[in-house]
Formats: structure tokens, sequence, C-alpha cells
């Protein structure tokens, strides 16, 4: 039976029907216009009822991915930065409303689901997977199971501590890997070069309007010798590379998944990655690894909660 997927965006909520081997039968996309958590539940059941109407299956269960630290069991999100919450009972308020059982997950782990499933990781058993966007998030495969920890964060790569008491990220701790290679923080840090006028190369690029910023703007500077936006560069490249190494040797997964906008627009970051994780993690436990680029693009989470309720 088809089962309902939904991706809680920070600033969209998309819903699709999925049948049993991954495949999309109809979706919808609902801006978030109103951001309290009832008026994103509504947000959510609006697109949740588009997709069913288009699609005009029946439905078993629901699953959700949002972005944020998640309780498993309760479906709590104990902390969501995108959307500013913190221990918001999700889980129960979409049961309730949309009278169905619904899953709530994190966002990477639904996306490694589904690249597992329907992507980049077919035909592997023990996965890594990494995502740099608008932040930085890992989920872990191991013999064909979601690993997903006691209380439901396990791999949450983007907030390991590179630099004790350094930025603040989103979470609202100190120093977590995210506040240095995330995208939004990215973004921040460039408009913080361009603010000091110490970076000629971000203000040429960007005609001096901080708006224009992306993190496709810091690699763009600091690979033309901007010295100033080459030294933001470097050190996000330095700590996202050497957390995926340290991530490698400890888990030995046969198959290392990259994806995210990040990711996906900079290629030099991309490739960092990748030649830190040949450099820095141990020779036995990259060993027959297989680097993939994820295949689903923004379909993966989707895909990955509705697959998870099966």
């Amino acid at each position: 039976m088809p089962t309902l997927g939904i991706d809680l965006g920070g600033t969209f909520a998309r819903a699709a029907v999925v049948d049993e081997v991954g495949k999309l039968i109809a979706s919808s996309k609902v801006a978030l216009v109103e951001r309290s958590p009832s008026g994103v539940v509504e947000t959510i059941a609006q697109a949740a009822s588009d997709a069913v109407m288009v699609a005009g299956v029946p439905l078993g269960a629901c699953g959700v991915a949002a972005a944020g630290q998640i309780h498993k069991d309760s479906g709590v999100l104990s902390v969501a930065p995108n959307l500013g919450w913190r221990n918001v009972p999700l889980g129960a308020l979409l049961t309730h409303r949309l009278g169905q059982p619904v899953r709530v997950v994190n966002d990477l782990a639904a996306a490694a689901w589904g690249e597992f499933h329907a992507g980049a990781g077919r035909g592997s058993q023990d996965m890594l997977v990494v995502f740099v966007g608008s932040g930085v998030g890992s989920a872990i495969i191991a013999g064909g199971r979601l690993v997903d920890g006691g209380g439901g964060v396990a791999g949450e790569l983007g907030h390991i501590k590179v630099v004790p008491g350094g930025r603040r990220c989103g979470c609202g701790e100190l120093g977590c890997l995210e506040a240095y290679a995330g995208g939004h923080n990215l973004i921040a840090q460039t408009r913080e070069l361009l603010a000091s006028g110490g970076a000629p190369e971000v203000a040429r690029l960007t005609g001096g309007d901080p708006a224009r910023i992306t993190p496709v703007t810091l690699e763009q500077a600091a690979e033309a010798g901007d010295v100033a936006a080459g030294e933001v560069y470097e050190r996000a490249a330095r700590f996202l590379a050497l957390a995926v190494a340290n991530q490698v040797t400890m888990l030995n997964p046969a198959r290392l998944v990259l994806g995210g906008g990040v990711l996906r627009h900079c290629p030099g970051l991309r490739r960092r990655v990748e030649e830190g994780v040949r450099a820095w993690s141990s020779t036995t436990s990259r060993e027959g690894l297989l680097i993939a680029d994820a295949e689903l693009g923004d379909d993966s989470g989707l895909i990955g909660a509705a697959l998870l309720v099966k």
C-alpha cells in the first residue's frame, strides 16, 4: 500500500504519495506562512491533502522528515533551528490532525533511507550519508538498519564540536561543525567579511550587496585568491573533511554518499571532503570504500520518510 511522505523545511512543506519501491506517485508543495506549531501542522495537512487527492489511492501511514533533533519514540522535536522550536510534540499534533499514524524522523535519516532503498545506496548494507546544505547532517545505516541511537539523535555530525567555545550554532551551542561549514553559516561568515571591507573579491562578486552572497561566492572568492575568504573557506573545508574522515574511521562503511545543496554547487568543497577521507581516515576503514553522490536530490527525504513507516 502506498504511504505518505512529508518533508518539512524552513520555508515549505512538501508531501508525496510513494509506492513500495520508492517511486513518487504524486506530490505537492505549500509555503510555510505561519511558523507556529499549529500553523505548520495546518500547512502540512494542506500539502498532504493535495498530494493524496492527486494520487487518488488509499494510504497507509505517514512519515515526516524534519530538520532538528527528534525523540524517536515520542516524535517530539527537541530542537528545530530552522523553525525556532523547542520541545514541540509534532508527531502527536499531526497524528491528531491527519487522523492516521505519523512517524517523525530527522531529515537526514529520512534522506539516507531514501538513498539506501532507491538511490545511491542500493546494494550496500553499511552506508554513511553526509549532506551539507543549510546545515550539516549525517545518518548511518549498519547491517541494513538505520542507526538512531538511544534517544534518536545518532549521527548528528553537524553538532560535533570543532572549536570548543567557538561560533554559536543554530542549535544554541558553541563551536559546532555546522557553525563553520553549514550553508547558512558560510553565508553569515562571508557577510562578516564583506562588512569588514577586507575581502575585495567578495565585494567584486556581489557588487557589495550582502543579499547576493551564497556559499558559492565564498568558494569562488577563495579560489580567486581573496586571502580573507580563503581563510574562512579553508577552515570550513578542513573541519568538514576531517569530521567525515573520522566518521569513516569509526564506522567503516562500504559506501559514503555525499549530498546537499552546498556540496552539489561547490565542487571544490566536495573534492576537499573526498580528498580528506582518502588522506585522513584509517587505511583499513576505507579499504573498499565507494564514495558516491546522492541521486534523489530534493526527493530523498520525501521518499525515505514514506518508506520508513512501512
